[in-house]
């Protein structure tokens, strides 16, 4: 019998926790089901196995990314609403660097659930970028582009990656400078 209070949602949310704490990589059941309090085996009666959790983490990462991502664009548009866009997405992986590691793959094309949830990410994006006049084959190329200024930025800090004396914060805001000059382009 499933221990009283123990969910799908409860344990995704511990996974969560600990995969923000220790590292997606090092996310293991084990470590789940202590957070949760029960035995693995326990665990089992609501999850089948590690690559479900990860892809539950997956969907609750986009999900939350997704409403950060909204919440900071709204109202905005242009320079301001890419701005906000590299900001809030870099502090999400900041602060949320396990469930954003596992958010970061594409859902394959059987998972409706995390289509969804993904579909609705690119909305949000393509919608803060819209001001820039873009059409729909380069508002896809502008989502690319600015999830790979953000991942960069995100993934090297995190590693140690910058070990040269300017400031990171600087190359982030040239960086996001270029995007807005590129869009701008784009857009002619």
């Amino acid at each position: 019998m499933p221990r009283a209070g123990l969910t799908r949602d409860r344990i995704i949310a511990e996974a969560a926790l600990v995969a923000d704490e220790a590292g997606l990589e090092r996310l293991t059941l084990a470590a789940v089901a202590q957070r949760c309090g029960v035995s693995l085996p326990g665990l089992y009666k609501h999850i089948d196995n590690l690559e479900a959790v990860k892809r539950d983490l997956a969907i609750l990462s986009v999900g939350e990314l997704t409403t950060v991502l909204a919440d900071a664009t709204a109202g905005l548009s242009g320079r301001d609403a890419l701005r906000a866009i590299c900001t809030a997405y870099r502090e999400y992986a900041r602060t949320h660097p396990g469930r954003y590691a596992a958010g970061i793959v594409a859902p394959t094309t059987a998972d409706d659930t995390y289509i969804q949830v993904a579909t609705r990410a690119y909305q949000v994006l393509t919608a803060a970028l819209r001001g820039y006049h873009l059409s729909d084959a380069d508002l896809i190329h502008a989502v690319r582009m600015v999830r790979t200024v953000c991942h960069g930025i995100v993934t090297l800090e995190s590693a140690g990656g910058f070990g040269l004396p300017e400031s990171v914060d600087d190359t982030f805001e040239r960086l996001q400078d270029s995007l807005h000059t590129e869009f701008r382009a784009m857009a002619q």
